[in-house]
């Protein structure tokens, strides 16, 4: 098991440096942050003198080495924007972008185990035909689309909840919190919601397909002709059995929904990273930019690493090849 963890955390080395890599490179193709930062008023002297003090001068290898360097030691530098701590800025966010993933993929999960339990079960019924299809309407739309049909019955039309905004949040040590106020749990609704869609249909599809494998095997088949209560048959044999897959999506999904949460955030306006990665695009705000690709890979290699030990946890298969 120490062998395991030790040569993932290797991997995931590499994988924050290419990451970064990628994302400094790229973004000198973005534009000049200068023109964002100075006015038409601005002399080409001072412009001049500004890029010279950021260190947009020196050579990229260079620029690159500082850039992970600091970061290494937890300087993660100053917005080309607002000159305030990128550190600051990006710890201002996450707990917003935390917990809106996380309610949306509980949504999907609450709602998607059972009903991929439901239609394997009962697979030529009225109601799975209905889910079916209405899931896969759900998935073919896009889910700004969705974001705004939501916004337009609940928020406009009916009025029952917020349309923009993370309504009312409570301090909690460091962290600002929606989950513990009312109003905080209004205006996180909707956007969970249109987050957790997507995820919900491919948990339902994935449990589905499982389920039916599982059901077909022949262990089934021996417990059920030896007489085994159906709830056990389907919940603890069956289910258990199709664990495994899903905790893989389960985990790429929690990653998914904080990388690609930046959609629902601009159409909600929700105050978290993926509102502030927007924002600095538009003002070419490369510090900002960097350090936000950089923490969601930390997010996808960790919750990676915590998917690979659940394998180990679950299937004792695993623990006697160790997972090599």
């Amino acid at each position: 098991m120490v062998y395991f963890i030790l040569k993932r955390m290797i991997q995931s080395v590499f994988v924050m440096l290419t990451v970064a890599f990628l994302a400094f490179s790229l973004f000198r193709f973005v534009g000049d942050p200068i023109t964002q930062m100075t006015g038409v008023e601005t002399s080409v002297e001072d412009q001049e003198r500004l890029r010279e003090e950021l260190g947009l001068n020196d050579p990229f290898v260079y620029q690159f080495t500082r850039f992970t360097g600091d970061m290494l030691k937890g300087d993660f530098g100053f917005s080309y924007r607002t000159r305030q701590p990128v550190a600051e800025m990006i710890a201002s966010r996450i707990p917003a972008t935390l917990e809106l993933g996380v309610v949306a993929l509980i949504i999907s999960l609450l709602v998607g185990i059972p009903a991929g339990v439901y239609t394997a079960l009962k697979p030529r019924g009225v109601l799975t035909q209905t889910i079916l299809m209405t899931t896969l309407v759900g998935v073919s739309i896009p889910t700004f689309v969705i974001g705004i049909m939501l916004i337009f019955i609940f928020g406009v039309q009916l009025g029952w909840l917020p349309t923009f905004g993370r309504g009312g949040t409570v301090q909690i040590g460091g962290w600002e919190s929606s989950l513990f106020s009312f109003d905080g749990w209004r205006a996180l609704l909707l956007p969970a919601i249109t987050l957790g869609v997507y995820q919900l249909t491919l948990t339902m599809r994935l449990v589905r397909a499982e389920m039916m494998e599982v059901m077909r095997s022949d262990y089934i088949r021996f417990a059920m002709a030896r007489g085994v209560p159906t709830a056990s048959l389907h919940y603890r044999h069956a289910l258990a059995n199709t664990m495994v897959p899903v905790i893989t999506i389960i985990g790429l999904q929690f990653g998914g929904v904080i990388a690609f949460s930046i959609v629902t955030e601009s159409v909600f306006q929700w105050p978290g990273m993926g509102l502030l990665f927007l924002e600095s695009i538009r003002f070419v705000d490369i510090p900002v930019m960097g350090v936000y690709l950089v923490v969601i890979a930390f997010f996808f290699v960790l919750v990676n690493l915590v998917v690979d030990l659940l394998y180990v946890a679950i299937d004792p298969r695993l623990r006697i090849r160790d997972v090599s």
